[in-house]
């Protein structure tokens, strides 16, 4: 009875590991399926969202690939230069033969990109670019041409929205008077003039000054920083990009220039600013914050499987958009089961992906065009280094802090 027993134990130990081995996902192999991705490599944005990018095709792979074949991400820099950026499209539709088109960041280098991608007429779900005024009426229609980030004058929509639900909540908080730092690119003035066609519509005032971003060589903030703190306003808003943040503050802390509110809006922030006591009390506007891996298991898993990958956090909402970015497409060509591009279109129009910005992603139509994806950004606030959210109120993970502390009670 015993070596029976033995034996049947055996047995059904090699039927067990016979369904697990059955059950595994058989490693992708074969030609690999490519898409190209463009993203400025210099710039924290496109650093993590590349990166955040290869992740998802490792994870993707380890499942099985696209189609059973290896997924392969092939990414160019664009340096923030719109020449680049075209030309780095015309190298992965005929250098690679890349399936796919997938990244981007800046309004300005998008607007030299597209004739390029119109030539070409591949599946293209592109997560950066805000800046509507890119968008002509021809390139709205294109059915292959899918957009994810929320376009300017849907994100001004959402902040009208989120901070008339904050101040209802919170009767200390004033909005009456604005000033709009913002830098003079494509991102940056046409989001000021968002503002300043939206905020009166609210009986909200609004100024604003222009200045030369970090990122484009400038970093002088002090004109525009004073003609703010002359205004007195309520809120100071400023538009550029993560090399602005802590130049902008300490020039705002050397002129004593510290609003009831203050809002940085920038596509991504420097890695370590949490770490700044310039940054406690600073808001912000984005589509994800690490606190919301408190709240959404998908991006637990997103800020999980990062921080093992590359041995550092994910500090702006690009990386979480890469990724999504990744596995949209490669999720419509598995699903399909094939490379046929009008069912893979009909198939990114029917995307509904729970993505780890915190919202299920679905494709609708918007005033911009055919194919948008998100539609809004969440209001944050950096407070004792972490980046909290205040706005959604189901997604929120702290109470505002307000007023912006004063320089030298830090």
């Amino acid at each position: 009875m015993m070596k029976k027993g033995i034996i049947l134990a055996c047995i059904f130990m090699f039927l067990g590991a016979g369904i697990a081995l059955a059950a595994a996902p058989k490693p992708a192999s074969g030609d690999p399926i490519k898409f190209g991705a463009v993203l400025p490599l210099a710039d924290i944005t496109g650093k993590q969202a590349s990166r955040a990018m290869q992740l998802a095709v490792k994870e993707i792979n380890a499942a099985g690939g696209v189609l059973g074949r290896p997924l392969v991400v092939v990414i160019a820099d664009d340096e923030m230069k719109g020449e680049k950026g075209a030309a780095a499209i015309d190298k992965l539709a005929t250098v690679d033969n890349v399936y796919a088109f997938i990244g981007g960041m800046s309004s300005g280098v998008h607007m030299a990109q597209l004739p390029v991608l119109k030539k070409y007429a591949k599946p293209t779900v592109w997560i950066g670019a805000a800046a509507s005024s890119v968008i002509e009426a021809p390139m709205a229609e294109q059915a292959w041409y899918f957009h994810l980030h929320p376009w300017d004058y849907q994100q001004v929509g959402g902040y009208i929205t989120g901070f008339k639900e904050l101040a209802a909540k919170n009767p200390l908080i004033k909005l009456q008077k604005w000033f709009i730092g913002y830098e003079e690119g494509a991102f940056g003035t046409t989001g000021y003039k968002g503002f300043q066609t939206l905020w009166p519509q609210q009986g909200w005032e609004v100024s604003g000054a222009s200045f030369k971003s970090a990122l484009m060589g400038g970093g002088e903030y002090r004109a525009a920083l004073r003609q703010a703190k002359d205004y007195k306003p309520d809120a100071y808003l400023w538009l550029g990009y993560d090399a602005d943040a802590l130049p902008m503050l300490e020039q705002a802390k050397e002129i004593g220039f510290a609003p009831p509110m203050l809002i940085g809006a920038p596509p991504g922030w420097p890695a370590d600013f949490g770490k700044s006591p310039l940054a406690e009390g600073v808001s912000l506007f984005g589509m994800w914050a690490p606190s919301l891996k408190e709240v959404s298991k998908v991006s637990k898993h997103f800020w999980d499987a990062y921080n093992k990958e590359f041995n550092e956090a994910p500090a702006t909402y690009f990386a979480p958009l890469g990724y999504t970015n990744v596995y949209v497409v490669a999720n419509a060509i598995n699903k399909v089961g094939s490379l046929d591009q009008d069912k893979v279109i009909a198939a990114l129009k029917d995307t509904k992906y729970d993505s780890p910005v915190g919202e299920t992603l679905t494709i609708t139509a918007s005033r911009a065009l055919k194919n948008q994806g998100f539609t809004k950004q969440k209001i944050l606030q950096w407070k004792k280094g972490v980046q909290q959210v205040l706005w959604p109120l189901d997604f929120k993970t702290a109470e505002p802090a307000y007023p912006f502390p004063a320089w030298d009670k830090r």
